[in-house]
């Protein structure tokens, strides 16, 4: 290449191609995700098995439960970073591996029951990493966030389902989740790789190897996140945390408070969750449906006051079938609330920096929210308990909003420097 072409060829620097929504991909980050969170989804389960494999009474099994869904926590953002760049699918490879080997070991060695279930809570939390961040390689973010909570609340009531039918023993419920991984595992082949990365290995070759400057003399490379995003992110993540924190709370005490409050009978409290599960599936449903038509800002910020509203009135009803409806409705803000913070975390870069740890942040702050909920309602009542979520939610709505504004700017300013990009899609 000739210095004068060189010379006069423009480099302009672009963000990341992020790839269009495919079934391989798609299926691989879904189910992946749903391995990193198999052990939240079925805590009631591996208490039950912790229980009877140890001997343990039910606080004690309780603790080692929560303790593996930490160290899951902690794992994930420990090794979000990687997620982000050339390791994703190496990540997701090693973590599915070791919750393979943990919990089979579980499942077949009582003696191993507590080390394989520690080691299989530190492996889910490279799936829940890898899966994160690739969300953040699909166009329009907030589909793929509706299509992931579909899927995630499909798999999630299919599984909740036949694993009681199978039994409860360590060998039911640790064994179940060992084949989940292994699945998993074979499909992290087709996990979405960070559109960066590829862009930052030739740009580091750049300086020893001539470079063919396409005719419209753009070079697409992959830009360093500015201030705005990464304070944005930072942000995100903590607001994110604390608004599991708040949500969870209410989930884990709401059967509790139904059968003092109301004389809600545990026929009521299932109705009452399933019909959570149903309207999480709607409200994944309907943001697949509108997808990004409705920005992320006001949507985020109406939510979480609307969240916060019905959080209230659930302290405060005394009525069995009330409660219930008020419950289904709130877990329905609370599921497409989720689905957009997904959402906004993908759009704030490609590559998967904020949405690969957003997983993991949410298992931090609601990991210890059942000792949360039971001191909150036990200093201030149901009513004060209540009313201080809400609160939570109705100061989160502010940052949260202003977040989500953020995100959908970056993603305008990105499609206007990549014009046909979303031809393509």
């Amino acid at each position: 290449m000739s210095s004068t072409t060189r010379d006069s060829a423009t480099v302009t620097v672009v963000g990341a191609t992020r790839v269009p929504l495919r079934l391989p991909t798609a299926g691989a980050t879904f189910v992946v995700g749903v391995a990193g969170y198999l052990g939240v989804n079925l805590s009631p389960y591996l208490i039950l098995a912790v229980q009877q494999g140890l001997g343990a009474d039910v606080l004690t099994a309780s603790w080692l439960v929560t303790g593996a869904l930490l160290l899951t926590a902690l794992t994930g953002l420990a090794v979000a970073p990687l997620c982000a760049g050339r390791s994703r699918r190496a990540v997701a490879r090693v973590g599915l591996g070791l919750a393979v080997v943990g919990f089979g070991l579980a499942a077949v060695a009582p003696v191993l029951l507590l080390p394989g279930l520690l080691l299989g809570g530190v492996g889910a939390g490279g799936a829940v990493a890898t899966s994160g961040a690739a969300i953040a390689a699909f166009r329009n973010p907030d589909r793929v966030a509706g299509f992931y909570g579909l899927a995630n609340r499909g798999i999630v009531t299919i599984v909740l389902a036949v694993v009681p039918l199978i039994g409860l023993a360590p060998i039911d419920v640790f064994g179940s989740m060992a084949v989940f991984c292994l699945v998993a595992l074979v499909l992290a082949t087709w996990l979405p790789g960070a559109p960066a990365a590829p862009v930052h290995a030739a740009a580091a070759a750049g300086a020893a190897v001539p470079l063919e400057i396409p005719p419209t003399g753009t070079l697409r490379a992959a830009a360093r996140p500015s201030r705005v995003v990464t304070v944005a992110g930072f942000t995100l993540l903590l607001v994110f945390a604390l608004w599991a924190a708040s949500e969870d709370s209410l989930w884990a005490m709401v059967g509790v408070m139904g059968a003092d409050r109301t004389g809600l009978a545990p026929e009521g409290l299932g109705v009452a969750l399933s019909g959570a599960t149903a309207g999480g599936l709607l409200a994944s449903i309907g943001l697949m449906i509108v997808g990004d038509r409705l920005g992320r800002g006001i949507p985020l910020f109406v939510l979480l006051v609307l969240g916060g509203i019905l959080k209230i009135v659930q302290g405060t009803i005394t009525d069995p079938t009330a409660f219930v409806v008020v419950f289904v409705l709130w877990n329905t803000v609370y599921a497409l609330a989720f689905a957009f913070f997904i959402a906004t975390s993908a759009a704030l870069d490609a590559d998967g920096r904020w949405s690969g740890p957003l997983l993991a942040t949410y298992l931090v702050g609601s990991a210890l929210t059942p000792v949360i909920g039971a001191n909150l309602v036990s200093g201030l009542g149901y009513g004060g308990f209540t009313v201080t979520l809400a609160i939570a939610s109705f100061v989160l709505a502010v940052p949260a909003g202003v977040i989500g504004l953020v995100s959908r700017r970056l993603e305008r300013d990105a499609a206007q420097e990549r014009p046909n990009e979303g031809a393509s899609a």
